[in-house]
């Protein structure tokens, strides 16, 4: 058989790969692997092929082009987070504020250990209407809207903290996992955060604070401003 320096093994043009049989399944697990690992700028058609050892073209049966396989990304991600949520739950929340709490924490898990994945949250879930997103990502809405239901705070006022929860959520772990360091290499805290490019005069404060800024606020954070969010809906009830 012929070889391909770059990819070993000629590639093959059926679905049958280096990982046996190809799915959807493997198909994305391969492409998120592939992120992981390289950043989002490493995926395409072909090279996803070659990490699987088929043609590009097999691969059109389980995503349509490299946007199909961007929101296939997301679809992953959710789906990890369904398997965390559920995985050795014996019973139920105790109540809908604790079930908050660990849909937010697993969340950040999930994001941490793909933060590559992370910016798709928003530049591809948001940009599709409601009932055209992946059922994985509707069943994390209803997950989440399940558990603000039994808070008992009406339509109107379920339907906000929906929005604020999960925008808190989106918004926490998308600036957590942001990139902060400049330059690696630095061991000087102001070089390696490239306080030196930020012009003194105009932006006194942010050189200030970016120091703390760089310096992850994890799932405490994360859960303190879930709570204030909660505080206010709760408020407004009583």
């Amino acid at each position: 058989m012929a070889q391909d320096s770059a990819t070993g093994p000629a590639r093959r043009a059926g679905d049958h790969g280096r990982r046996g049989r190809l799915s959807r399944e493997v198909v994305l697990a391969a492409a998120l692997e592939l992120v992981d690992r390289e950043g989002l700028s490493a995926l395409s058609m072909r090279r996803l092929g070659a990490e699987l050892g088929v043609e590009a073209m097999a691969l059109y049966r389980y995503a349509n082009g490299k946007d199909a396989l961007l929101d296939g990304l997301v679809e992953a991600l959710h789906l990890e987070l369904e398997l965390q949520l559920d995985e050795g739950r014996a019973a139920p929340d105790a109540d809908w504020r604790a079930g908050l709490h660990r849909i937010a924490v697993h969340t950040y898990e999930v994001c941490l250990g793909h933060p590559h994945v992370v910016p798709l949250l928003a530049t591809r879930m948001l940009a599709v209407p409601l009932a055209q997103r992946p059922l994985a990502v509707l069943r994390s809405h209803e997950r989440i809207l399940a558990l603000l239901g039994t808070a008992e705070l009406g339509p109107a006022r379920t339907a906000a903290a929906f929005r604020a929860v999960t925008a808190w959520i989106l918004g926490y772990v998308s600036v957590e996992l942001g990139p902060m360091v400049d330059n690696p290499a630095e061991t000087d805290p102001s070089f390696r955060l490239g306080l030196h490019r930020m012009p003194a005069q105009e932006l006194p404060t942010l050189r200030g604070i970016t120091p703390v800024l760089a310096e992850r606020g994890g799932r405490a954070g994360l859960v303190a401003g879930l709570d204030a969010l909660l505080d206010r809906f709760t408020a407004e009830e009583a």
